[in-house]
């Protein structure tokens, strides 16, 4: 089976089947990348934007770098530009539309956990979305988004720190 690297390297040289095999091993991870970056909105035109880049820049490739680094990349860049132009949204106050008699089910909680990841900054759901969600190593994250690691472990630990203090406002 051909690594990620040699697949790309195969892609730039115009082979549709490397193509394919790209978007088989990475249609999911990416597709809940973008998700968790855009609660949801706009999935289907930056997962689309992302592979369209990667078939452009095929041959700009360095060859000595993970493809999966480098496709998030691209990935990450598309979410930022997607959060400068989009609208603010007025987010629901959860509060409200929970029916407090009535426990909460995995698709609530899992909404309740979006809605909180869309209230971070945009470093630190980054850094969480990435570590948690994706289970890279704090060197993985460092890597992808091109920063120091001390830097990812002080989004880390402010991410979660407001997360906290976001849960203990939403509580009656």
């Amino acid at each position: 089976m051909a690594t990620d690297e040699a697949l790309v390297v195969e892609l730039a040289t115009g082979n549709e089947p490397a193509l394919c095999e790209l978007l088989r091993r990475y249609e999911r991870p990416l597709s809940n990348f973008i998700y968790r970056h855009t609660a949801g909105r706009d999935v289907e035109d930056i997962f689309q934007e992302t592979w369209l880049r990667v078939v452009r820049q095929a041959k700009r490739f360095d060859r000595n770098k993970r493809f999966s680094t480098w496709l998030f990349q691209i990935a990450i860049n598309l979410c930022r530009d997607w959060h400068r132009r989009a609208p603010e949204e007025a987010s629901a106050d959860p509060k409200e539309s929970a029916d407090a008699s009535r426990p909460i089910d995995r698709a609530e909680a899992r909404l309740d956990a979006d809605a909180l990841l869309a209230r971070l900054p945009e470093p630190q759901r980054e850094v969480v979305i990435l570590r948690y969600y994706h289970d890279l190593s704090e060197d993985q994250v460092a890597e992808l988004l091109d920063c120091p690691k001390g830097t990812v472990k002080s989004r880390l630990h402010n991410a979660l720190a407001r997360l906290l203090a976001l849960t203990k406002e939403d509580k009656p």
